[in-house]
């Protein structure tokens, strides 16, 4: 069996909805921020248990919950409260007998979905996800959109998580990128500053998604021109155009989010 991990902070408008996706589970908490909405109340009506803590910083959040939360299971599924399970990976979950030893971890698919509908099947750049895991073999590194470290193999399942990032408008998106810009600055202060090393090698030919992904985003960051490296990368290279208006436009919202952490970092450096 498996646990559900669900983080919060005024999500009344999306957890009903991953709430019901996860009706499926018997042991589903509710990691809150001390929301001032009714998150607390939807998740005591949906039967989820509650924990709560300040939060500070993406990765000490999610390393205090997978310490001091009382799972019921040895499996945890973790999602945002914008995320649902789809039934073909509610499928998988169920008939999973976890009987690999050596392995601590799953990637699971996860599929973005635009403000109309439209999978972001080509624009979406990183499209797996280590969700299933083991807590006492998982954590995780940096400030925003922190590194996934399991201490052990891991291998990849079948079935979708479907994110819907665009669910509170695009005003919200926006708002929320520009906190995630101020953390990604930060973090590239902090790398300038201590002269850390990030590998060609282990960006383009890391068998670890994770390993990979940390590089590529380390060399990312010391290249000039970014925000239409990134647009580029997007629309050209992956094809983004192939989704229609609703990837081209997305890479266009990266690519500002992108020039976000550009102009923070420069207002840092002064």
């Amino acid at each position: 069996m498996v646990s559900v991990l669900i983080l919060t902070k005024n999500e009344e408008q999306d957890l009903p909805g991953c709430l019901q996706s996860v009706s499926w589970c018997t042991d589903v908490w509710v990691y809150d921020s001390f929301s001032t909405d009714q998150t607390l109340e939807i998740a005591k009506a949906a039967g989820a248990k509650i924990i709560q803590r300040t939060f500070d910083n993406w990765s000490a959040h999610q390393n205090w919950g997978l310490a001091n939360i009382p799972f019921e299971n040895k499996w945890v599924l973790y999602i945002d409260a914008d995320e649902r399970v789809s039934e073909s990976l509610q499928i998988q979950l169920q008939q999973m007998a976890f009987d690999e030893a050596e392995v601590v971890a799953y990637e699971i698919q996860r599929r973005d979905f635009a403000w109309n509908g439209t999978w972001l099947k080509h624009a979406q750049i990183s499209p797996f996800y280590l969700r299933l895991f083991m807590p006492a073999k998982m954590r995780y590194e940096r400030l925003v959109n922190p590194v996934s470290i399991p201490d052990g193999l891991t291998k990849r399942i079948e079935g979708f998580l479907d994110h819907y990032p665009f669910s509170k408008g695009f005003r919200y998106w926006i708002q929320r990128h520009l906190s995630y810009a101020d953390m990604e600055a930060a973090m590239r202060m902090e790398d300038i500053n201590t002269g850390i090393r990030f590998s060609f090698r282990k960006a383009l030919f890391g068998k670890d998604f994770t390993e990979k992904r940390f590089h590529q985003k380390g060399l990312f960051y010391k290249m000039p021109c970014r925000p239409f490296i990134k647009w580029f990368y997007m629309v050209v290279i992956r094809r983004a155009f192939l989704d229609g208006s609703a990837g081209i436009n997305y890479a266009f919202l990266q690519a500002i989010y992108e020039y976000f952490i550009v102009l923070r970092t420069k207002e840092l450096k002064k």
